[in-house]
């Protein structure tokens, strides 16, 4: 899809500058076609039939009145799938745990409540919805076990986890001494539930069977290349033979990291049926794959009469499959944090009968942080310390856990521009002293950290004699405003308006690009584009000294501006080549590109690079009712510079209010005698509504770092949420004089 812009009439630099989306006029018009929205002659429908135990073997499975439904073409169980190679050797996508990936319909083998056992293809969605309810199927049950707590005596340390993970440091100093001796304690444990990503699009997959018999797939996923990688392995194809895309994906949060199981099931059936079949997954169903782990913590913060933390441990334990070993960086942040000579970090899971956890928005450190800043929370208050004073009197200059230096740290600034929007001086100490009429008021505040990283990425730029910039990379727009923030660095870097430019991504016939998580891609996508546009402005300023008595003569790169498709000199604005004289003059119609970036590991391994930010909440209680609402929200963060403050505050934003819906309402509640989350619709998974969310204020506090990126900048998608829980909990305990530490905070709590 071609998405342009009208003309703004904003002169630049385009970087930092609050641009409205390009994508936005497709989205609100209906233009923007996602998944499930691709159509073709003769499109089958598919059904997943899900198992109804946690742990078992199926003993007989009935698909005889299903098949008599009209228009049904197939029921796909374990007992006639097609014999695939895959199913007997190793395989994983690039996002996948260790362990032995879960391999829909590949026996009779259950291993937990919600995996797909049949698949029902009819000419219509009504058909296979009907003949899925007809497929009976019976069990021997086994007994399962999905609590964690259960088991968490049998906690093991994670080994041959997933990308990302790694154990924490060994111990620094002798905590235990220094906890003993300190004259400030605290020691807590904290809860934080399971939660599911639930993003407005369910998962969904359409697999076009083209004429010469390659695939065309259409898929709900953050990297089209992984999944092309995955099917490939799988069914045996050379990439020529599988393209995937996915223009427009509604929300994700991690949940498309790695291929879900509706994308298989749809290219099996249309490669054995030799025809176009669309999967879409119900929003019950996007309860039976990845969710955030349960997770259990213990934290111990000792401190000197002037606030100085003497020791600091942090433990934790949460679950993962039978099946793969997943592991989140929970407890690491704690090392790195704040200055402390004394830290123990350890952290172990439990496998259950569950699919596989996932990463979601800031995997392990959301939890974490609620763990560690609650606990400085509590730790400032048995000293009789301000929280914000005591963050200040342990603030780390360097990362101690990695003995390097932070490649930019304004943290500081953002204790200080945060606390100063908020009001944080009027703040009474005590629990319970501050109101507003009948309700208690409260103040907290959290500090947030997340990591800044680049990866490699490839692009492509293509300007044409028409003076129209075609950018190509096989990235995602999860609705982070990928589409746009890649135009404006375009922009800024040929010297052109975004009106003349086109990018397109979610392609894998476009250039490389990594899975789009971890806030990492607007560092890596754009720094390629920035380097594939770079590379332009080389090829335009040698043509442009072909031009007849050029006016720039024999001028330097150093020399020159590109402004307004023009290559002007910096001297002289009225010596200058319009970019179509330059490429007339070489005979070129247009001028190509492609470049792949890589990041400068030399020089960023020598330094600790992360994000940062300082969130501070007020909550109102209703002493009588345990009513709470979230009245208001600062949140101050560091992340380099900011490309677009516009779509960066509307990530920063949208991710306190699921700070919010963490802190006070998100629950996947597993009922152990089933194995089953129970709560699997919007019906009764809370999360906040409109009259839920309140004012909540966005400051970039300026950040330069040019360790980082060429671009300097840090994701902001990630830290927006990491804090937010902990600074509820610690205004709920302001407001009211009790430490809630097990999430999410209900009424039934507070009263």
């Amino acid at each position: 899809m071609t998405l342009a812009l009208e003309k703004t009439g904003h002169d630049g630099p385009w970087i930092g500058h609050p641009m409205a989306r390009v994508d936005g006029k497709a989205k609100v018009t209906g233009d923007a076609r996602y998944a499930a929205e691709f159509h073709a002659p003769g499109l089958l429908h598919g059904v997943v039939v899900s198992s109804s135990i946690a742990l078992g073997t199926i003993l007989s499975l009935d698909t005889s009145d299903a098949l008599r439904v009209p228009g049904v073409a197939f029921v796909f169980t374990h007992l006639n799938r097609p014999d695939l190679a895959w199913f007997d050797k190793s395989w994983r996508d690039q996002d996948a745990p260790k362990g032995s990936p879960f391999r829909p319909l590949y026996d009779d083998k259950i291993v937990y409540s919600g995996q797909p056992v049949a698949l029902v293809v009819a000419q219509s969605l009504e058909a296979a919805n009907y003949a899925a309810s007809l497929v009976k199927i019976h069990y021997a049950q086994a007994d399962s076990c999905t609590d964690m707590m259960a088991l968490h005596q049998d906690a093991v340390e994670p080994k041959n986890t997933n990308m990302g993970f790694a154990p924490p440091p060994g111990k620094r100093g002798d905590p235990d001494t220094a906890l003993t001796a300190a004259p400030f304690r605290m020691d807590a444990q904290y809860i934080a539930p399971s939660e599911h990503h639930n993003p407005m699009e369910c998962h969904a997959s359409t697999v076009i069977v083209e004429d010469d018999g390659t695939l065309s797939i259409f898929d709900k996923n953050q990297g089209v290349f992984n999944c092309q990688q995955w099917l490939c392995s799988i069914f045996g194809l050379k990439a020529e033979q599988v393209r995937v895309q996915s223009p427009f994906v509604g929300g994700a949060f991690g949940s498309g990291l790695r291929p879900q199981y509706q994308l298989f099931l749809a290219t099996m059936a249309a490669r054995e049926l030799k025809q176009s079949v669309r999967v879409s997954l119900t929003r019950q169903q996007m309860f039976t794959f990845g969710h955030r782990p349960f997770t259990w913590q213990k934290v111990q913060l000792a401190c000197s009469a002037d606030g100085r933390l003497q020791a600091a441990v942090h433990q934790a334990i949460s679950h993962t499959s039978r099946i793969e070993n997943y592991a989140e960086k929970v407890v690491h942040w704690t090392g790195s944090a704040y200055t402390c000579d004394n830290v123990f970090l350890e952290q172990k899971i439990v496998p259950l009968d569950i699919y596989t956890p996932l990463d979601m928005r800031a995997p392990g450190a959301v939890h974490g942080l609620f763990a560690l800043e609650s606990a400085m929370d509590e730790l400032a208050h048995a000293a009789g310390i301000d929280p914000l004073d005591i963050r200040l009197i342990n603030y780390a200059e360097t990362d101690i856990t990695e003995n390097k230096p932070f490649s930019s740290k304004e943290l500081r600034a953002c204790y200080a521009q945060g606390a100063d929007r908020f009001g944080w001086s009027r703040r009474t100490a005590e629990p319970r002293s501050m109101r507003d009429g009948e309700r208690l008021v409260g103040w907290g505040m959290a500090t947030g950290i997340w990591e800044a990283s680049q990866n490699p990425a490839s692009a492509r730029a293509t300007l044409g004699l028409d003076g129209r910039l075609t950018l190509a990379s096989g990235t995602a727009d999860i609705g982070t405003g990928t589409y746009t923030v890649m135009t404006q660095i375009a922009a800024d870097s040929l010297g052109i308006g975004p009106e003349q430019i086109t990018f397109k991504l979610g392609d894998t016939t476009l250039p490389n690009a990594p899975l789009e998580g971890g806030s990492w891609t607007v560092a890596s996508v754009g720094s390629a584009v920035k380097q594939a546009c770079e590379g332009l402005r080389e090829q335009l300023a040698k043509l442009a000294r072909k031009v007849k008595d050029s006016p720039l003569g024999s001028a330097s790169p150093d020399e020159l501006v590109f402004r307004d498709g023009r290559i002007q000199l910096k001297q002289d604005a009225s010596r200058s080549v319009s970019f179509a004289e330059a490429m007339r003059a070489g005979d070129q119609l247009h001028l190509v590109n492609e470049v792949d970036c890589k990041p400068n590991m030399l020089k960023q391994k020598q330094y600790s690079m992360k994000t940062h930010s300082a969130v501070f909440v007020e909550v109102k209680v209703d002493e009588q009712l345990g009513t709470l609402e979230v009245s208001r929200v600062v949140s101050a963060v560091a992340a380099g510079r900011i490309v677009n403050p516009k779509t960066a505050a509307n990530q920063v934003s949208g991710a306190v209010v699921w700070g919010i819906s963490q802190a006070l309402h998100e629950d996947s509640r597993l009922d152990h005698n089933l194995g089953r989350f129970m709560n699997h619709s919007f019906a009764e998974y809370h999360i906040p509504v409109q009259k839920d969310i309140h004012e909540i204020e966005v400051i970039f506090v300026p950040e330069e770092d040019d360790i980082v990126n060429p671009l300097g900048v840090k994701g902001v998608g990630e830290i927006g949420i990491v804090g937010v829980a902990a600074a509820v909990a610690n205004a709920v305990f302001h407001a009211t004089g009790k430490r809630i530490r097990d999430l999410p905070i209900t009424l039934d709590k507070l009263l």
